[in-house]
């Protein structure tokens, strides 16, 4: 590429990465070459396996970035690269020739909720990373993040993007033969081809798909043999090319109760975690709900009081919106947001938080992260006590009214300064690792439910 030839297309792709989504630039459009330039056109080469997919969906985008940078006379050629060597994968709008077969996980009952579609899934600052994630392992198996293990509390829409992920490659990659199941499903099948003596048709059923989707695999913990088992399933599959996609209640990190060598794997490729929607992601959530389901007569405050109310997962917030609907169809009464109020009033009766003391906080984060109340305050700054001590320290300037110095004392006789320090260091560690702070929301969960 000559210098001149280099800086055009430097400034190209800057208007490209300010235009796309970052996931999705860095996955497809970043491996991009120019490779020539005439007055009439730009040529941008693109390896075999992309380049018509790329033609189709990001033309467009590429001929407006290059329009920005050169001109609107310009136009842009995207071409395929010299291959080489040969790849296990095909163009992902490419014919397959491979032999499609429908496991049993995959039966019409599995694919069949209209809902669970990348469509129908509504995107937030809680979700980004793990539908953009999602979306370009559907597009591209085995080429952009394998494996992908996507982690969040139950109800937050884990499961929508894995029947996502099925139904999408079934749609426009059906030749790719899929299999779609459950942790505890894999264990029972497992458990069931032992004791029938029929483990070499388990082994073949699993280890010879080009794409396994696994949903809770944190219910393989504790089964030793299972964990084996799919310790060599995820092998070979990772050693033949074949997409892996895994869902959990925590992360990686916090499977404690499986093998090293399992957790090291599930790490190995992109973990993305997904968070409990905002309020703006809630609202919109229960409008797309309303509008697929026909609701036209629900006026918007209505949904907004559902949003407000309901905080715990997108089951439950779909699970008020029935209920609203319901009581509104039962009485005739137009659907508003004082029926909603009204209703959930019943449902979700509004507590106020319980007040905790320090004494609370420093309990519940010994129970949490394993350790003794004497460890908690110690002198000792290893990182087993210092993090769980940050922590408390961070939520009993977050949850209570006392004084940092007041904290300082009941943390072993430290001062005001390194209360403050405890509570900045934990908002950094939240802010850039998914894990901790998921750990902390789960502590602060604990410490302000009325139940708790």
């Amino acid at each position: 590429m000559s210098d001149e030839l280099e800086h055009i297309w430097s400034e190209v792709r800057a208007e490209l990465s300010a235009t796309i989504d970052e996931p999705i630039y860095r996955i497809w459009l970043e491996p991009l070459r120019a490779v020539d330039l005439t007055d009439e056109s730009l040529t941008v080469e693109a390896s075999p396996q992309t380049y018509r997919w790329i033609r189709e969906r990001f033309g467009r985008v590429l001929q407006t970035s290059v329009a920005a940078v050169l001109g609107p006379h310009l136009t842009v050629d995207i071409v395929e690269s010299r291959p080489s060597g040969q790849s296990r994968r095909t163009d992902p709008r490419a014919p397959s020739t491979a032999v499609c077969t429908t496991p049993p996980q995959l039966t019409q009952a599995a694919w069949g909720n209209p809902k669970l579609t990348f469509d129908q899934f509504v995107i937030g600052d809680s979700n980004r990373l793990a539908h953009a994630a999602a979306l370009a392992v559907s597009e591209l198996p085995a080429q952009a993040y394998n494996p992908l293990f996507i982690c969040g509390p139950p109800g937050v829409g884990k499961t929508h993007l894995l029947q996502s992920i099925a139904t999408f490659i079934a749609t426009h990659n059906p030749g790719l033969n899929v299999r779609c199941t459950t942790g505890e499903s894999f264990t029972n099948d497992f458990l069931r081809a032992l004791g029938s003596g029929r483990l070499d048709t388990f082994k073949a059923g699993f280890r010879h798909v080009d794409v396994l989707l696994i949903d809770d695999v944190q219910f393989l913990e504790r089964k030793i043999k299972t964990e084996e088992e799919f310790f060599h399933t995820f092998n070979a599959l990772y050693d033949a090319g074949s997409q892996i996609v895994l869902t959990s209640d925590r992360p990686p990190s916090d499977l404690q109760a499986l093998e090293d060598r399992l957790r090291e794997r599930f790490q190995s490729g992109l973990v993305a975690d997904i968070r409990p929607p905002d309020l703006p992601t809630r609202t919109t959530i229960l409008r797309k709900r309303a509008q697929h389901d026909g609701l036209e007569l629900v006026h918007p405050h209505a949904l907004e009081a559902i949003a407000t109310r309901i905080t715990i997962n997108v089951r439950a917030l779909e699970g008020a919106l029935i209920r609203v609907v319901a009581f509104s169809s039962l009485t005739g009464r137009p659907l508003s947001a004082e029926l909603a109020t009204e209703v959930l009033d019943g449902l979700y009766p509004k507590a106020d938080p319980p007040v905790r003391s320090i004494a609370d906080i420093k309990a519940a984060a010994c129970e949490q992260f394993g350790i003794s109340g004497e460890e908690l305050v110690s002198p000792t700054r290893t990182a087993r006590l210092a993090w769980p001590r940050q922590v408390a320290m961070y939520l009993a300037r977050e949850l209570t009214q006392e004084s940092l110095p007041t904290i300082g004392r009941e943390f072993g006789g430290r001062d005001h300064t390194t209360v403050l320090h405890a509570w900045r260091r934990t908002e950094e560690r939240m802010s850039t690792n998914a894990s901790s702070r998921t750990a902390v929301e789960e502590l602060r969960t604990r410490l302000t439910t009325p139940s708790c």
